[in-house]
């Protein structure tokens, strides 16, 4: 029971509305006391009462003001492209300016948005019937013709989007009615809705080539925008969605570095700031006015070894590397206990298609050392890493320590956080990402592991996997689905030339001004859709 239900159900709905008027008009905790003791209310009772009325309060959005929010990221390549969002900052900013097909909620699952309905028989033909009444940010009608526009042009390799791997899924997008979009797949999807309310697949108006005016149907307009600078946005007030979004401006910058987002906020220079290493956690909690917003998700930074090239494309040398990972020693001292213990498996113990089956990998100097000597690797072998890619930094200085002891040299290449998911990522031979939580099994294993997925970060490819992958879409039959996704862990844990020690949870740090904030798995920042749902107070 919310704090205004408990209110109404103690003094009735219209005294209640009373009380939360006269609040509103700025009436004070000892106004609404002598409020409740006129009507010869008991002072311990009118006390109580006094604070479920402020806590209610409190709780009710407020309209107006304007925020400044640092994410974790920064390039010259930041884009209002949806098809071609690349890092946490992309997300933020597009989805405060567009909208998808549907949305996705703190379970992960798919709610009706620019889509008002959707519905399938066979999940291979999917009908989605739009939203009547909504507008673009330029005063144009939604109409079947986005829809299909935005969708269609995944597919097209000059669009170069990054969810290509999931559009190639798309056989056709047609208008089949005055307010209606049918799909159809190549094989039957049962994920289609989860994957049309992920980031890539918002829809823009038909046509659109050049994204720089940042043309959407979403909460806000789009005021300036500097790439690897900063972006403000300000209320759209032809919003589709009765009272959203409650701020009148957001500033948005992305600064690599995390002590100075941490430095930033506790100053009083920003209200939000994300991705916080739980070193930071004390200092944030003990300075009065700020907390720290926690979201446990699939989220892994992991160890890279190519497998095209390089001592990654030696299997032995890969197994080596796996079994130096001190998992438990990593958990305590690196994510100080803010994360679970990982499997060189990515999909992680929160998601029903995690394989609990699978053997946990032990840290084992002897396999290692063995495996290192088969492979016959030697010399300097360099490790890429950044503070883009969290807590990566810590793991590389870990195992660079470990390796000395099986006669192993790496040579830890610390990298900054500007630039990093441009220049080095993808392109180092060993090195470290980082993998933002995913909606679904499907999308995460299509993005990241498929043979030819744009992100394949070790370009492991294996057939038998991709056949699977294929195979587990469409089957309706969850426990052999769930055995599918078991097989494909399996060959990923391996074979594949990633090293995934832990499962970290996002970590935000906000003034305690700001209110609104709730978990959505899909990653820190309310899964990026923080913009339309916060507050201050």
């Amino acid at each position: 029971m919310t704090e205004r239900n408990a209110l109404e159900a103690l003094i009735g709905p219209h005294e209640s509305q009373r009380l939360m008027t006269a609040l509103q008009r700025g009436a004070s905790r000892r106004d609404v006391l002598a409020m409740l003791t006129a009507g010869g209310m008991q002072a311990v009772l009118a006390g109580s009462l006094a604070g479920t009325a402020l806590s209610a309060h409190a709780q009710t959005p407020k309209r107006g003001g304007k925020i400044r929010v640092a994410g974790a990221t920064a390039a010259a390549t930041d884009t209002l492209d949806p098809a071609k969002q690349s890092n946490q900052t992309d997300y933020s900013r597009c989805n405060m300016i567009y909208n998808g097909l549907t949305s996705l909620d703190a379970s992960l699952t798919p709610q009706p948005a620019l889509a008002e309905s959707f519905a399938t028989k066979d999940a291979k033909t999917w009908v989605f019937t739009l939203r009547q009444g909504v507008q673009f940010h330029d005063g144009k009608a939604l109409t079947p013709a986005d829809v299909v526009y935005s969708l269609s042009r995944h597919k097209d390799p000059a669009t170069a989007s990054k969810a290509k791997a999931l559009a190639d899924q798309i056989e056709s997008v047609k208008a089949s009615g005055a307010n209606e979009v049918t799909v159809t797949l190549v094989a039957p999807n049962a994920d289609l809705p989860v994957i049309l309310g992920t980031f890539h697949f918002h829809i823009v108006k038909d046509g659109t080539t050049d994204f720089n005016a940042g043309i959407g149907t979403g909460p806000f307009k789009l005021k300036e925008f500097k790439p690897g600078v900063r972006s403000v946005v300000v209320r759209n007030g032809n919003y589709w969605k009765p009272g959203r979004p409650y701020l009148d401006e957001i500033e948005f910058i992305g600064i690599g570095d995390e002590s100075a987002r941490v430095n930033a906020l506790l100053s009083g220079g920003m209200d939000l700031v994300g991705v916080v290493n739980p070193r930071s956690l004390a200092r944030i909690t003990s300075t009065p006015g700020y907390a720290v917003f926690k979201t446990q998700s699939g989220q892994y930074s992991d160890l890279i070894m190519r497998k095209d090239m390089g001592p990654g494309a030696n299997s032995d040398f890969a197994l080596a590397m796996k079994h130096m990972f001190d998992r438990e020693q990593m958990k305590k001292t690196i994510a100080l206990d803010q994360a679970v213990i990982g499997n060189d498996q990515p999909i992680d113990p929160t998601n029903r298609f995690h394989f609990a089956g699978l053997p946990q990998r032990q840290f084992d100097l002897d396999k290692a050392k063995f495996h290192l000597q088969k492979s016959g690797v030697t010399g300097a072998v360099p490790i890429v890493a950044s503070p883009a890619a969290l807590n990566s930094v810590e793991m590389a200085l870990v195992l660079q320590q470990t390796a000395q002891r099986i006669g192993l040299a790496l040579e830890v290449k610390r990298m900054p956080a500007d630039g990093y998911w441009s220049n080095h990522w993808l392109n180092s031979a060993v090195g470290f990402g980082n993998v933002n939580p995913r909606p679904s099994a499907d999308i995460l294993l299509t993005q990241f592991f498929k043979s030819d997925a744009t992100w394949n970060e070790s370009r492991w490819k294996n057939p038998q996997f991709d056949q699977l992958l294929l195979a587990a879409r469409a089957e309706t039959d969850t426990a052999r689905r769930k055995q599918m996704y078991a097989d494909m862990q399996t060959l990923i844990h391996q074979e594949a030339g990633i090293g995934i020690p832990l499962f970290m949870a996002s970590l935000d740090a906000h003034s305690t001004k700001l209110k609104g904030l709730s978990p959505i798995p899909l990653g820190g920042l309310m899964g990026y859709n923080f913009a339309e749902n916060v507050w201050l107070e």
